[in-house]
């Protein structure tokens, strides 16, 4: 370490330090608050002690990386994966592997997991890690470099990381942009100039010209040249992973959700508030064939799942709960909801990293699929339903929907039909689904009288034949694009409208609580659910009773015009299939998972080891070279250098001027110890290799290549005494020391091979 006074290195952690805290401060507001500055903080104070310790006892860079991975281990835990440790600070084994896994995994999880991500799991392990990493390196630089101009490098270590946070940050930090890119930057401004000494009493006023300038540009140019340009940040751009178009239309299920045995519990359900929905699966886009999932990923539609953290943000109003389901024969990925959660804990691990939820719907999905037993806890809130005397005269919420596609014209002019009396919003939505509950008749198929789908077909069939047969499938269906036409957002829900429980303890939800309902929005009042469906006691006669007895004379009337071209329905479509992933029969995914944490714990051990593996292969080369030189002298000089340079490694080299022989009688007395044995096989392996070594050097003639290779054996074996004769602790550390590796002055010609002095002597 350059020498310099307490107090200047003082000012130098400072400013460092200081801009460093300030350019990571756009984290914040992804970890939640002030979760992530025991995290910051703790990284950067340790960072820079190590860096300060390893400077002032001259630690060579491996020996820094090795401090700084045993700092990470034993202080990541306490600050960055608590759950793992004893007590919040004692390590355990579960830290180790939780913090090597997380500093592979920990990225990624900060980008896709929807801000507050809280400090579960090892979350704040890439927080941790920036602070730790970009502290040591900057102190490191400007403690340990001679030059001015090389330690004053250091400012850019601040701006790389203040660039980084900015990236993995939101759009909306909590340090103001200007504040947080304005005060570094003074800071450092002056910190370089003081550093390399252009801070000067006359150049005062040239350092206010130009820090007034750097502020001006700042806080003035600044947000004139941005203007209204959003921040850009990384999780913006990263597209889900999920896709709900890749799955089946959830509502075509409907049909085998009601057919199951009565006897099988899809899920039970704990803490339901009374009058609580179930939510599977919302969808608003209607393609002619089967109502599904949007998936074009826009802010506010049905499609867009996003991996969230241990809370969830939510404007909801209403009754709180606490919901525990359990999840039994239900399969597929759809996870069943209540209201709107806040938060989401399940009990397996493993599923948790397939969690994805949508803000606009209250959905959720497990990208793994659905597995019995899979238990996790809900908290909600379950907004109240308002009455139609409440809506009154709210006007239809201003919300952006897919726009359905090849809807029959009989749900048109039937639309137009029965609401053409209504006058509000809300009277529009109350009288077609009192006019489809009243006037259709329920059937689920088990009668034959109906048929599965809710295809523009099937809606032709259903509003257009001699009476309305059907399920919750098909009215959903009708009334959302009855709705649709009259100008009203609607979207479809299947659901589960469980029984009222008998006292305390969880409910059974069988196929027979299966539901399907439309949801519209209105100003004020967000989305209000409404039921289409007739009740299942009103099922359809077989001789009508209001039949007229003198009916009018038939008029053959003219065919009604084909429905606009659609896709029909597959197989999947009209008889759904369970849409569980695929299960692997011969155990390949638990090689894949197996190969997955090896190479998540593996990859960031090798990158930690790497400055290790760079000095041993440098080593390696260096003695092969050595060994490989085409005269035989040269190759005996180098074996001498081989037992020189590992004398260096081992912290006991000769005097840089000594002769082979005097050389040989000092490495015999600084490995002696206490060990006299040991002593004296060093002795007698150096003594020898010194006399055979000036032998090689300065007799006339040149050694043979059985010499040569003798010689280099015995080399190995006078290493091998050397490194036996000193402790554990001081072999390791020899074998990654850059000690032998750094450029050393030889100003000793006798020690290297001339041949043509020795040719004249």
């Amino acid at each position: 370490m350059s020498a310099r006074t307490p107090a200047r290195l003082t000012i130098d952690l400072v400013c460092l330090l200081g801009a460093l805290l300030l350019a990571l401060s756009p984290l914040l507001p992804v970890y939640g608050g002030t979760a992530a500055v025991p995290a910051l903080v703790g990284g950067v104070l340790l960072g820079a002690a190590v860096s300060v310790v390893g400077g002032a006892r001259g630690w060579s860079a491996p020996t820094v990386v090795s401090w700084l991975l045993g700092v990470f281990v034993v202080t990541g835990g306490a600050l960055a994966a608590p759950a793992t440790t004893i007590g919040g600070v004692v390590p355990t084994a579960a830290t180790v592997t939780g913090l090597a896994r997380g500093a592979a995994s920990s990225w990624k999880q900060v980008l896709t997991l929807q801000p507050p991500i809280g400090t579960g799991g090892t979350l704040l392990v890439a927080a941790f890690l920036l602070a730790l990493v970009g502290s040591a390196t900057a102190t490191a630089l400007t403690v340990r470099a001679r030059r001015p101009g090389v330690a004053a490098s250091a400012a850019v270590v601040p701006v790389l990381a203040g660039a980084a946070a900015a990236l993995l940050g939101t759009r909306e930090p909590v340090v103001d942009p200007v504040v947080a890119g304005v005060v570094p930057a003074v800071l450092l401004l002056g910190w370089v100039s003081w550093r390399v000494g252009a801070l000067r009493a006359r150049r005062g006023a040239a350092l206010a010209v130009v820090t007034v300038a750097a502020v001006a540009g700042g806080v003035l140019a600044g947000p004139v040249i941005v203007g209204d340009t959003p921040r850009f940040v990384l999780r913006d751009e990263i597209t889900p992973p999920f896709d709900p178009r890749d799955f089946p239309s959830p509502l075509s299920a409907y049909r085998r959700y009601v057919q199951l045995d009565e006897d099988a519990v899809l899920f039970s359900v704990d803490g339901l508030p009374e009058g609580a929905r179930v939510r599977l699966a919302t969808m608003d886009a209607y393609d002619g064939v089967v109502w599904n999932v949007a998936g074009d990923g826009s802010a506010a539609d049905s499609g867009e799942f996003r991996r969230v953290g241990a809370q969830i943000d939510s404007s909801a109003q209403g009754q709180e709960a606490q919901v525990t389901v359990e999840v039994g024969a239900l399969s597929g990925v759809w996870l069943p909801t209540v209201g709107q959660a806040t938060s989401v804990r399940i009990a397996d691990a493993e599923a948790t990293a397939g969690l994805r939820y949508n803000d606009a719907t209250g959905a959720a999905v497990l990208t793994g699929g659905l597995q019995q037993g899979l238990r996790y806890t809900l908290d909600v809130v379950v907004p109240p339903v308002p009455t139609d005397e409440e809506i009154g005269s709210a006007s239809a919420a201003d919300v952006t929907l897919p726009a359905p596609q090849a809807v029959p014209e009989v749900v048109v002019t039937t639309a137009q039909d029965v609401a053409r009396e209504a006058g509000s919003p809300v009277q529009i939505a109350r009288v077609l689904a009192d006019w489809l509950s009243q006037e259709g008749f329920y059937s689920d198929g088990s009668d034959h009288l109906s048929l599965s789908g809710h295809g523009a077909d099937r809606m032709l069939t259903l509003l257009d034949g001699a009476a309305m047969i059907g399920d919750g499938e098909q009215y959903a269906s009708a009334m959302a694009l009855m709705a649709r036409e009259m100008g009203l957002p609607a979207r479809v829900v299947l659901g589960f409208v469980p029984p009222a429980g008998e006292g305390e303890g969880p409910v059974d939800v069988t196929g027979a609580d299966v539901q399907a309902w439309v949801e519209i929005a209105f100003t004020g009042y967000g989305w209000v659910p409404f039921d289409a469906t007739p009740p299942p006691e009103q099922t359809p006669q077989e001789d009508l009773e209001e039949q007229p007895t003198d009916p009018d004379p038939q008029v053959v009337q003219p065919p009604p015009p084909p429905p606009e071209a659609v896709t029909p329905p597959d197989e999947d479509t009209e008889q759904p299939q369970a849409d569980e992933p695929a299960r692997d029969e011969d155990g390949a995914s638990t090689w894949l998972r197996v190969l997955r944490v090896t190479g998540m714990v593996g990859v960031p051990l090798l990158l930690l080891a790497s400055p290790f593996l760079l000095v041993l292969v440098l080593k390696a080369r260096r003695r092969l070279r050595r060994r490989r030189r085409p005269d035989p002298v040269s190759r005996v000089a180098g074996g001498w250098d081989e037992v020189l340079d590992a004398a260096r490694d081992l912290r006991r080299p000769p005097r840089p001027l000594a002769t082979r022989r005097e050389a040989a009688g000092e490495l015999a007395g600084a490995f002696g110890g206490a060990d006299a044995q040991g002593a004296a096989v060093v002795a007698a392996s150096v003594g020898a290799l010194a006399r055979s070594a000036d032998r090689a050097v300065f007799a006339p003639g040149a050694p043979s290549a059985e010499q040569v290779a003798a010689y280099w054996t015995d080399v190995e074996a006078a290493v091998t005494a050397m490194h036996r004769a000193v402790p554990w602790r001081h072999r390791v550390r020899a074998r990654v020391s850059t000690v032998s590796l750094r450029r050393r002055r030889r100003s000793d010609p006798s020690r290297r091979p001339d041949r043509a002095g020795r040719g004249a002597s």
